[in-house]
């Protein structure tokens, strides 16, 4: 698979009407049972959070709580369409309880660029809160119990395929491997040994995390400080065609999944 070459200095591709994706979200969580909720709203958009609850028949544990979200990047649309395509094809394991946050920066997907209508990169504003929608978004996650994992679903402009940031200090059993081998069957991953400056190895990379030496935070920083011990960043090169990055964070978004499922019942055996 080739990339097309159409990203110079930035994306370039195909673009995604949000507020039709959004709609059919809601239709689909709406038709599988989830329950959903705003947790911020402007004029045009809602801020949705949609819960798939599930409990253990005849079990003393609880089910593992699972975390999605996407869309922060509004220059990123393979995101919110994965999201969408996971909820239509409603495949998720039935022992896991999972939150989803399907569009966190709708604004920015209406003006068709990274930052929200204001200027501001959400995925840098989980240390200082400038944003309304980050501060709503925050409220609402410490309202929530611990996850036992976080997935976040990215793009990347520039990658040559896809790759996975792992953040696991407790040296838990790493998913990373089991999602890069799953998205090797529908996308080409990124073998370099250096990605976005960070050592990488296989695809996966695992930085030595220190939150406080970092001045802005992501989201995934402040959930591993605050919400889970275990979070992943799935990164789809966005210099292939849409429909394969779609895949690319449907089958690892799946794997990450079945492969928390397996660990769960193993640890309950």
């Amino acid at each position: 698979m080739q990339r097309p070459g159409k990203n110079n200095g930035g994306y370039h591709g195909e673009t995604i009407d949000i507020r039709s994706v959004l709609r059919d979200v809601e239709a689909a969580a709406q038709q599988h049972g989830w329950i959903s909720a705003p947790f911020h709203a402007d004029r045009e958009f809602k801020w949705l959070a949609l819960h798939r609850h599930t409990s253990l028949p005849g079990s003393s544990h609880p089910a593992p709580r699972t975390y999605i979200s996407t869309g922060i990047h509004g220059d990123e649309p393979a995101g919110p369409r994965a999201v969408l395509r996971l909820l239509q094809e409603n495949r998720w394991p039935e022992n896991l309880d999972i939150c989803l946050c399907p569009c966190l920066n709708p604004t920015g997907f209406a003006l068709s660029r990274r930052e929200n209508n204001k200027g501001l990169d959400l995925n840098r504003d989980y240390r200082h809160f400038k944003s309304d929608e980050i501060r709503a978004h925050v409220k609402w996650l410490e309202r929530q119990p611990a996850f036992a994992l976080t997935l976040c679903l990215h793009e990347d402009w520039e990658a040559r395929g896809f790759y996975v940031y792992e953040l696991n200090p407790d040296q838990r059993p790493s998913l990373a491997q089991a999602i890069v081998e799953a998205v090797a069957c529908v996308c080409p991953i990124d073998f370099s040994p250096l990605i976005e400056g960070r050592k990488a190895k296989d695809g996966i990379i695992s930085p030595n995390l220190d939150p406080n030496s970092r001045p802005e935070w992501p989201e995934a920083c402040w959930l591993l400080q605050n919400r889970t011990r275990q979070s992943y960043t799935l990164e789809a090169p966005s210099d292939f065609p849409l429909a394969t990055r779609v895949t690319a964070l449907v089958t690892g978004v799946n794997a990450a999944l079945a492969r928390l499922d397996s660990l769960s019942r193993l640890s309950q055996s």
